[in-house]
């Protein structure tokens, strides 16, 4: 029974022609070189036919929030930190950027009930929350005991960068 070339018959395996590829170290540098050469030059023809290379501007997004009391409504980069937007754009500036690494203190803030490092957090991560600051806190005539403290002990941040 012949299968006509699809299938070898009984015994027949391993007989099958031997095909020469056999591939000489100069035809094979050269392969080498040129899938090299051709994977380099790839992404560079592909920003040629019409994609940027620029990265595009950054996003802006609104954000609502309470702070110390207050409706505040902002536009800012999906960036930015809860801390630069209470210090730029709305001008609270009793929060300090001390070490910028959460490390410190000097950016506390309460969210929610909640204590944290405002340097560690984005704006835009705080939609619809209540934020207190230090300004918050008290009143020019009724100081918070944090603030007193502070007025007490002539504190003019955490203490965590003054020296001595």
């Amino acid at each position: 029974m012949s299968n006509q070339g699809e299938y070898p018959e009984d015994g027949e395996f391993g007989k099958h022609e031997q095909h020469d590829f056999s591939l000489s170290r100069r035809d094979l540098l050269k392969a080498s070189a040129a899938a090299a050469a051709t994977a380099a030059v790839y992404p560079c023809s592909a920003l040629a036919e019409g994609e940027s290379a620029v990265t595009p501007a950054p996003e802006k997004m609104p954000v609502t929030f309470r702070v110390n009391g207050e409706a505040q409504q902002l536009e800012v980069d999906t960036r930015t930190t809860l801390l630069d937007a209470l210090r730029e754009n709305l001008h609270l500036t009793g929060t300090k950027k001390g070490c910028d690494h959460g490390q410190c203190g000097a950016c506390t803030v309460i969210v929610d009930g909640r204590r944290i490092n405002s340097c560690l957090t984005l704006a835009v991560m705080h939609q619809n929350a209540d934020i207190t600051t230090i300004e918050g806190l008290g009143t020019p005539d009724n100081l918070h005991p944090m603030q007193a403290a502070f007025v007490k002990h002539d504190s003019y941040q955490c203490g965590y960068c003054t020296p001595g």
